[in-house]
């Protein structure tokens, strides 16, 4: 019997968001769904500021420069939501 074993690659390909889920295609095929409540920022962004976003960390997470977002695809395998603190930032007001 014959095996092949496919390498995982769990860097990122494609990111794509519905109504209320962060969707983040992986280059092995796999494609991981989270609850974008999950992340304040991104849940509380704009879907232009969520369109905005860059492969980081040579390909293993995901960097919204706008929003000053960060997920790695580490965390998303693992099922982590965004730490407590980490809640949409006030828009500062220029006067």
């Amino acid at each position: 019997m014959v095996i092949l074993a496919v390498a995982a690659d769990e860097r990122v390909a494609d990111v794509s968001f519905d109504h209320d889920t962060l969707n983040v295609r992986l280059k092995d095929g796999r494609t991981i769904m989270v609850p974008l409540a999950w992340y304040p920022r991104l849940f509380h962004a704009t879907a232009e500021q969520r369109r905005n976003w860059k492969i980081a960390g040579g390909g293993y997470g995901i960097h919204w420069p706008e929003i000053d977002e960060d997920i790695s695809t580490e965390g998303l395998l693992r099922g982590a939501p965004a730490p407590q603190g980490n809640k949409p930032r006030p828009k500062s007001r220029m006067r």
